[in-house]
């Protein structure tokens, strides 16, 4: 298996923890999945802040995990390191771009892991691989020592096998972390293209759960994804113009590709996706002042085979316009790759998610 990067030997008794290889461990090199990256690399002079926060809650590091290269994509193919295996189905992607980090929980070689969420790179392969993962508020968990692909997109969060490990997970970052809060009223959410058998499962864990369920509109999803798009092109052509014009022949194609796409992105419309930013969250917010949380799936189509690396767009139709919003997102397995709920809360709100996680859980299980 191509889960791991590099394997440490922990001691100690704490949770197990994978952490993704963008995120700095002090003595290994910080690879970011990519030959351009790992050719001159040296050892992390010190620990990234959050994983100075996991040691000094008692984690135990047990490596460094596979990703899809640069965290630019979504289905976790990676060219120089191999592809994680899906422990749901071996022919199918394990989702990205934290690929080794869900499948390392997934097969329990960890009890939570480390991913970094810029576009949905939680949330995709903790659906993909039958997991629960974690995309925080932007700017509640440091990004000091963290690779950047897309700076005011970026988040890190844990995946964890259920919620209780997400749990672990944000108790690692946040001693005092603790679940809070009770949801009575959910806004589900409708986006056109979603595979049916996806939006059923949604609407069955809804009802078993209980929750008085409203159906919610949200008129400027199509301008908030467009602006995502901008940013993202944007902020990661400035990461990383500099591998692909220095080392072109060290970095995927498809990943190149996305990178140079950036340079064609003006000043002007950049400007005009942070104010659209600005529009869709004021946007949110009225929402859920109406609301507690808001539900739909995690993915919009099935997961893509491992024969078919090019269909990382439609993976995560879903997820990306709520980094654009900054939100704190929750994606709970609902049976098999790719069923899953995805459950948005308001900013900071991640104690009222795992709270919610959890009591959807148990009405599944009932």
């Amino acid at each position: 298996m191509a889960t791991w990067i590099a394997r440490l030997e922990p001691s100690g008794r704490g949770p197990r923890l994978a952490v993704k290889d963008t995120i700095d461990v002090a003595g290994v090199p910080t690879t970011m999945g990519c030959a351009a990256v790992a050719e001159w690399a040296g050892p992390a002079v010190e620990d990234a802040a959050c994983v100075t926060s996991a040691r000094a809650a008692g984690a135990r590091i047990v490596g460094k995990t596979n990703l899809h290269e640069l965290c630019y994509g979504v289905t976790g193919i990676n060219q120089w390191y191999g592809t994680p295996v899906n422990p749901l189905d071996s022919a199918l992607v394990p989702g990205g771009s934290s690929s080794g980090s869900a499948v390392a929980v997934a097969t329990d070689e960890v009890d939570v892991g480390y991913g970094t969420d810029t576009g949905g790179s939680v949330r995709i392969p903790a659906a993909c691989c039958g997991i629960a993962g974690l995309k925080t508020t932007w700017g509640r968990v440091p990004l000091t020592g963290v690779w950047p692909l897309a700076p005011t997109l970026d988040t890190v969060g844990p995946l964890g096998r259920d919620v209780a490990g997400l749990v672990t997970g944000m108790r690692l970052l946040e001693p005092a972390f603790t679940p809070a809060g009770e949801v009575v009223i959910v806004g589900r959410l409708r986006i056109p293209g979603v595979r049916p058998d996806h939006d059923a499962a949604v609407d069955r864990a809804l009802a078993s759960w209980g929750v008085e369920v409203v159906e919610v509109n949200l008129p400027g999803w199509a301008a908030a994804d467009a602006a995502f798009e901008i940013v993202i092109a944007t902020e990661a052509y400035t990461a990383d113009r500099h591998l692909v014009e220095r080392h072109p022949d060290r970095v995927g194609p498809l990943v190149a590709r996305r990178v140079r796409a950036g340079a064609a992105v003006t000043s002007e419309a950049y400007d005009a996706a942070l104010i659209a930013r600005s529009a869709w969250q004021a946007e949110l917010a009225e929402v859920f002042g109406r609301v507690q949380l808001l539900a739909l799936p995690t993915m919009a189509i099935p997961v893509p085979a491992l024969v078919d690396p090019a269909a990382g767009p439609g993976m995560n139709a879903l997820t990306r316009p709520f980094n654009l919003s900054g939100s704190p997102a929750l994606s709970l397995p609902l049976g098999g790759a790719g069923n899953s709920l995805q459950l948005i809360g308001p900013a900071y709100g991640e104690e009222l998610l795992c709270s919610a996680g959890a009591d959807a859980e148990r009405a599944a299980r009932s």
